[in-house]
């Protein structure tokens, strides 16, 4: 895990998935994308998933944040694929 001060380029809206290890069998997951701070928009992005109550919290363009990910891969039909979990977000004011 890695942990970045980080600034929102955007951020989509929560939506649930299905989920094994939820007693509901359903998870809230949101998008977001995050850049490296720096003078352009040529800086290292990433776009991250946020899981559970931390996907209902909102952040906007512009916010600078203190993230930390979590990146790992996967294989899905003969495909690896990278994933990056935002596990905590805290907005810096």
């Amino acid at each position: 895990m890695e942990t970045k001060v980080l600034k929102v380029v955007r951020q989509g809206e929560a939506f649930s998935v299905q989920s094994s290890k939820q007693e509901t069998g359903q998870l809230q997951k949101c998008n977001i994308v995050l850049r490296e701070l720096g003078g352009s928009k040529f800086e290292n992005e990433y776009v991250c998933a946020m899981l559970g109550s931390l996907a209902a919290c909102r952040f906007y363009e512009g916010d600078v944040v203190i993230a930390t990910l979590r990146f790992s891969t996967h294989e899905y039909q003969g495909q690896v694929f990278q994933e990056i979990l935002a596990t905590d977000i805290v907005k810096v004011n």
